[in-house]
């Protein structure tokens, strides 16, 4: 069943956002934790239209405990939060990653649980509405807690990862085709020369059909269970490690989220812990495998500390971020690292605006940043946010 929620309250802040992109941080929608769902873990993504769209972890009914097993959600341009569909956990349950959206309209995504076996879900909703698992993972070689969301290609072949189980208990790198087929691409080892249980946003696909991503676990010592790596799955299978994180001051440790990649090939991220500070870094790694540490945060009052999400960028080589914590508030920052090294804090959430950011920033071709927190607002629930410079 659809559910709406008509939100008049924030139809003016909506379409004066579109409309004055001189205004900056706007709340756009908060989260009540009932049927309109509760704890965006994720970020959105945005048609052509202007439309939103979105998980929760949380919220709405099902057999879940912690206040139901989530939705999936589309914030329109005239202020209407629209449930898209309500987990039931049979079909899946506590959405923590991205959605993403086909030519079609159709929307696809993961559950960390739920599902006919309970260890998560691929899912597809189409334009009608209607939810169709395409998969169940069971636990076993194929993984279990598919806590990142999915890459899709040109042909419509969906991939993606799953936290844990497999053979190590580290995770996997999978594809499931529009019919529902899974294929097993790659078993995490936790090894010196692999990683483990990748967290957060989505993988990256090249052109040419390679797959990039971190996990904050794994790779070479330094950390409890490795520091992390950046590897590269081409799109032939072979498995690569690109960057091995590392604990010592001048590198960062325990990558979250999503890798972005520019045209020259470079990809960026951040580390949620370690740096010159131990409060994370944003990192360049070249196609070389060259790693550069463009900022380490220090969570002083023009900083933030422990990003779990990736980066945005625009045409001019700026970077776009939020941190989970610190600042001036301790709830969390929204910022700006220019392509010349200069970072600017944009945002200071103060937990009545939301609190805790942890989902990648979207950044539209007008420069508009689109995000969303997972607790905090005006009951607590979360936030959808939106900053016009």
């Amino acid at each position: 069943m659809t559910n709406k929620m008509h939100v008049m309250a924030f139809l003016t802040v909506l379409v004066s956002a579109a409309l004055a992109p001189a205004q900056t941080f706007n709340v756009l929608y908060n989260f009540t934790g009932g049927v309109d769902g509760s704890a965006p873990v994720a970020g959105v993504i945005q048609d052509q239209a202007g439309n939103l769209y979105g998980t929760t972890m949380e919220g709405a009914s099902g057999a879940c405990p912690y206040g139901g097993c989530g939705v999936v959600y589309k914030f329109d341009t005239a202020g209407t939060e629209t449930v898209l569909h309500a987990f039931v956990d049979s079909d899946g349950a506590w959405p923590v990653a991205p959605v993403v959206r086909d030519g079609k309209g159709n929307l696809y995504g993961t559950t960390e649980v739920g599902g006919s076996a309970g260890y998560g879900t691929v899912f597809k909703i189409e334009t009608t509405g209607r939810e169709k698992v395409l998969y169940n993972f069971t636990g076993g070689l194929d993984g279990c807690e598919p806590e990142q969301g999915l890459v899709r290609d040109k042909t419509g072949n969906l991939y993606g990862t799953t936290y844990s189980c497999s053979p190590s208990g580290d995770g996997t790198i999978f594809k499931v085709d529009s019919a529902g087929k899974f294929t097993l691409l790659h078993s995490f080892t936790g090894s010196g020369s692999d990683g483990a249980n990748p967290q957060n946003g989505r993988l990256a696909m090249d052109e040419s059909g390679n797959l990039y991503g971190v996990t904050p676990a794994g790779g070479l010592s330094g950390c409890r269970g490795g520091c992390g790596v950046l590897y590269e799955l081409s799109k032939n299978g072979t498995f690569t490690v690109l960057h091995s994180f590392a604990s010592y001051p001048s590198d960062g440790c325990n990558p979250y989220g999503s890798v972005l990649q520019d045209q020259a090939g470079n990809l960026y991220g951040t580390t949620s812990y370690c740096g010159y500070f131990y409060k994370g870094t944003i990192w360049r790694v070249s196609r070389k495998g060259h790693e550069a540490i463009l900022h380490s945060f220090r969570s002083r009052l023009s900083d933030g500390c422990y990003p779990e999400a990736g980066v945005a960028r625009d045409a001019k080589g700026n970077l776009y971020g939020v941190t989970l914590g610190c600042d001036a508030n301790g709830y969390g920052a929204l910022y700006e690292l220019s392509a010349s090294g200069g970072f600017t804090l944009l945002h200071r959430f103060d937990a009545s605006d939301g609190n805790r950011p942890r989902g990648e920033v979207l950044r539209t071709s007008k420069g508009t940043l689109f995000g969303t927190t997972v607790v905090g607002g005006t009951y607590g629930y979360g936030t959808v946010w939106s900053y016009a410079p």
